[in-house]
């Protein structure tokens, strides 16, 4: 059993607000937070699995990196995760809760069973890591 890690680093901005809740008592949960911001993040995902006898791979890395592409780049790069995508509009985007959506969104592009774990980078000393249950 071998463990395969792929990092990707992408930009985006965001706001921490609830919109069903007073402009103080969101100011008062969030502090600075809630105004709009950026974060460059850095995103490790990390494969589990057997190396196949012919290749010696778990997965090629091109097709993780397309998938990384697709599933993460290309939805959440240099976008505003409030206002240009689906994905925060009843939640706010915590690193908690964002790092469990890319969770979601790149072990639904895998082969099932393959995705370990996602890290994700806030910042150099903040990061969330999301595992997958059967594996934990």
């Amino acid at each position: 059993m071998v463990r395969l890690t792929r990092a990707i680093e992408f930009s985006s901005s965001l706001r921490y607000f609830r919109p069903e809740l007073p402009e103080a008592e969101n100011a008062r949960l969030f502090g600075p937070c809630v105004r709009t911001h950026g974060h460059n993040y850095r995103l490790e995902v990390t494969l589990r699995g057997e190396p196949d006898p012919v290749t010696g791979m778990v997965l090629d890395l091109k097709d993780l990196k397309v998938v990384l592409e697709r599933e993460v780049e290309a939805r959440f790069d240099h976008r505003d995760l409030v206002l240009d995508t689906p994905y925060f509009e009843k939640q706010v985007p915590t690193p908690e809760n964002f790092a469990l959506l890319l969770h979601r969104l790149v072990a639904a592009a895998l082969p099932k069973g393959l995705l370990e774990r996602t890290r994700l980078y806030q910042d150099a000393d903040t990061f969330v890591d999301v595992v997958d249950p059967e594996r934990s």
